[in-house]
């Protein structure tokens, strides 16, 4: 357990409340708390997890830019509808993220847990990627993996880490409450 660690969590903690809230500040403290977890991770040889802390801060600037084009005038931004299509093939899409990340971290690194790790890497890319496209479903897919982390990281020793997702369970639950899509624009009459 470091200080980074324990700052890491506090802000993650914070930024994904934030995101629940539909608040545009989660983007800066995501940013930051993306940052020091690549730290963390580098640390405790979890390579594929931070590598996804580089996707994430990625993502972080575009899904910054994206929710500013798309808020209302109340600071909220609207939520949207995924078709059944396209759930699917992110799910399918997150399936061969973690084949060709596992095959990789397999056979180029020392990572104890290759398979774990790549897929909760692949299936967070696309966890993400809903967020940034305001599906609520993302939420959903959230809980699924980070129940998951939480098993991973208490195996790995990194205690706050595995407290911290324990309590991203229950945002993502809130947000998940929180997060209903709009109506549909009413048409002129």
């Amino acid at each position: 357990m470091s200080l980074i660690e324990i700052l890491g969590a506090v802000l993650s903690a914070l930024a994904v409340w934030l995101t629940s809230r539909r608040s545009m500040i989660c983007w800066p403290v995501s940013l930051t708390a993306a940052g020091l977890y690549c730290w963390v991770f580098l640390k405790a040889r979890l390579y594929a997890d931070a590598g996804l802390q580089i996707a994430f801060c990625l993502y972080v600037i575009y899904g910054w830019q994206h929710w500013r084009q798309m808020g209302k005038t109340n600071g909220k931004i609207r939520v949207r509808r995924p078709t059944h299509r396209t759930l699917i093939t992110g799910l399918l899409c997150g399936t061969a993220g973690s084949g060709i990340w596992a095959f990789v971290l397999t056979r180029f690194t020392n990572d104890p847990t290759p398979i774990t790790d790549a897929t909760l890497t692949a299936y967070s890319i696309l966890a993400q990627c809903w967020d940034t496209m305001r599906y609520r479903e993302t939420w959903l897919l959230w809980i699924v993996v980070d129940s998951a982390y939480v098993a991973l990281f208490i195996s790995r020793d990194l205690y706050p880490t595995a407290v911290l997702y324990a309590g991203f369970i229950l945002l993502a639950v809130n947000g998940y409450r929180l997060w209903k899509p709009d109506p549909p624009a009413a048409s002129p009459s």
